[in-house]
């Protein structure tokens, strides 16, 4: 998708990279168009380079929970790496040109298409980060868990279009990584579902706003069955409680921290003086009525304690009805004490967003 702007040549535009994922395709334009987009070409998988007079609006306006992540261009280079000789010297002494006074907390690299079967440009990446490193000064974030979330970070993206660069906090970005998320491999024979790999990213995403849970912290699980999510909490040293109609998957059994409740969500009632630290709703079905589950059992949650919930969107068809669905679930959790500070797609969501919410009150 390429737009020709009447005034792209407003020396007030600003030049940003957007991730809008595949499953949304269809309304990109829209999105877009909300973020004040003036013109816009795709890149990689599912990036788009706009420019914007309205940069605010990426991070603000309702249309923001469709870009997985976004990053403010301070430096393009549109290219072909593999047929430019030295180009990981060239691009990383021009990145200490450029960035090297700004003192970014870290640097991290990473490809515009992360899930391609060619090796090239994760290869590419991991080398010219590792030049970067050597001839900027020492950084205090040496990984991603290290960086501050509200510190700038260089984050650089290199693809078949050449490389993409710009400073921003991880928590402005939307993303620890370069890109937004990690790539997570389902391929392990020891993974249950994929819904593991929505769990493990929305922890990590978690550390951009409240330090992770304790060892030992107490999870209960509405609709746990097969399993993924409870064997990625366990495996963190949490304790799970976990409920569903159908069973577990038998790889689960007699793991430490696990009790397992063979029963419907909506009769469950956890025992006098029971209190959670954080529930975790992946419920199918009507949003509402899972929200209704969550607030019912919020009574046994402490203050300031967490709550993971993924958000079904029936249908995407435009960026409207979402946004209403969102709102919704907001103000009726909010009315409960619930208050949203978060919300991301993940790598492995569908027609879904993942909600983070806290106890305000008891």
């Amino acid at each position: 998708m390429t737009a020709v702007a009447k005034n792209e040549t407003d020396p007030n535009l600003r030049s940003w990279l957007v991730r809008v994922p595949e499953i949304f395709e269809g309304i990109a334009g829209e999105v877009l168009k909300q973020f004040g987009a003036e013109t816009s070409t795709r890149l990689g998988h599912d990036y788009y380079l706009i420019k914007t007079l309205t940069p605010k609006a990426i991070q603000q306006s309702e249309a923001a929970k469709f870009a997985r992540w976004n990053l403010p261009m301070d430096h393009t280079w549109p290219c072909n790496a593999q047929k430019m000789g030295g180009f990981v010297e060239k691009a990383a002494q021009t990145l200490l040109k450029k960035f090297g006074e700004r003192k970014p907390q870290g640097i991290f690299i990473g490809q515009l298409n992360p899930t391609s079967p060619d090796k090239y440009y994760k290869s590419l990446a991991s080398n010219l980060r590792g030049r970067v490193l050597q001839i900027f000064p020492k950084l205090s974030a040496a990984t991603v868990e290290e960086q501050d979330p509200l510190a700038e970070t260089l984050f650089c993206l290199v693809g078949k279009e050449g490389l993409f660069c710009g400073m921003q906090s991880p928590r402005a970005s939307n993303g620890l990584y370069a890109g937004g998320s990690k790539y997570i491999d389902q391929d392990s024979p020891d993974t249950i579902s994929r819904a593991g790999a929505k769990i493990a990213e929305a922890l990590h995403y978690l550390l951009m706003h409240r330090p992770a849970l304790a060892a030992g912290s107490h999870w209960v699980e509405l609709g746990a069955c097969p399993g993924g999510m409870t064997s990625e909490l366990l495996a963190r040293e949490q304790r799970v409680t976990a409920i569903d109609r159908a069973p577990l998957d038998q790889r689960l059994n007699s793991r430490t921290g696990l009790k397992f409740f063979h029963a419907d969500v909506a009769t469950f009632e956890p025992r006098d003086g029971t209190i959670y630290d954080a529930i975790l709703s992946d419920l199918n079905g009507p949003p509402e009525e899972s929200m209704s589950h969550v607030i019912r059992l919020s009574h046994h949650l402490k203050t300031r304690g967490l709550v993971v919930f993924t958000l079904k969107i029936p249908r995407v068809e435009t960026v409207v009805e979402p946004c209403a669905l969102f709102r919704k679930i907001v103000k009726t959790a909010s009315a409960a004490g619930l208050q949203s500070f978060a919300q991301t797609h993940l790598t492995y969501n569908r027609h879904e967003f993942t909600l983070f919410l806290e106890k305000a009150r008891a």
